[in-house]
């Protein structure tokens, strides 16, 4: 019995270190809209697959620069498609890695409760002091805000009120402190299961500005790390789209 104790527990331990040997970790680069619902992939990824994604959040055009110059990034989870294809020009990406992981949507939000109507019409009355958004030149969302008050005829109106972040997380930040009354923010940042979590908001409307497609895809450095392909996969799973439908997005419909 003893001789048979030391062997199984000797084959757990060989199984054991087997599973650590062939877990690996991938460097992974997400837009800052995706921060929420990325811990909470990241976290089922590694309990079900072995592999830890280290993620680092922050604008699309930041990282675009970063990655261009060398950065160590394996996964890119970009706010545009734009920018994963511009990399995929550039032969930075593996071919035929890149696909529409999420659709985001733009919204206007305050922190507090019944200040912004369900029209938008706060922005043509102008009853307030700062407007905070995202930088248009670095994040997707700050460009798509740019577009929405322009085809709502405000821009010009508002634009001196501006409380610029340099991505959306510090846009929502603003907001979120009072250093700005309202803000155009990414709906999954004040949204979950179904309804706004705090303040008030406006959805808006998706004509107004450009689809807001988020591509992801494989780099140049992540092609031989099967933790960076798995987490690719992993995105594509029904675990991972339930996290990301969760937060407000819309999804591409699979194969």
């Amino acid at each position: 019995m003893a001789r048979h104790g030391i062997t199984l527990s000797a084959l757990l331990s060989s199984l054991l270190l087997a599973v650590a040997a062939q877990a690996d970790e991938v460097q992974v680069a997400i837009a800052a809209n995706f921060t929420t619902p990325m811990q909470q992939i990241a976290a089922e990824f590694e309990k079900d697959t072995g592999h830890k994604a280290v993620l680092s959040f922050g604008a699309t055009g930041k990282f675009y620069a970063q990655i261009s110059n060398g950065a160590p990034f394996e996964v890119f989870l970009s706010a545009d498609d734009e920018t994963p294809a511009r990399l995929e020009k550039e032969l930075l990406i593996a071919p035929q890695s890149r696909f529409t992981y999420a659709i985001g949507k733009l919204v206007l939000w305050s922190a507090k409760e019944g200040y912004v109507d369900a029209w938008g019409e706060v922005l043509k009355a102008g009853e307030f002091r700062h407007l905070s958004l995202a930088n248009p030149k670095t994040a997707p969302y700050g460009a798509a805000a740019i577009e929405t008050l322009k085809k709502l005829g405000v821009l010009e109106r508002v634009e001196p009120r501006f409380v610029q972040g340099e991505n959306i997380a510090q846009a929502h930040q603003f907001v979120a402190t009072g250093n700005a009354e309202l803000g155009f923010v990414a709906l999954s940042q004040v949204y979950k299961e179904g309804k706004i979590t705090s303040g008030s908001a406006w959805i808006v409307p998706a004509n107004l500005y450009t689809p807001i497609r988020q591509d992801a895809v494989l780099l140049a450095r992540g092609k031989n790390n099967r933790a960076a392909t798995t987490l690719l996969d992993y995105l594509k799973s029904g675990k991972a789209r339930a996290i990301i439908k969760a937060y407000g997005y819309e999804l591409v419909k699979t194969n």
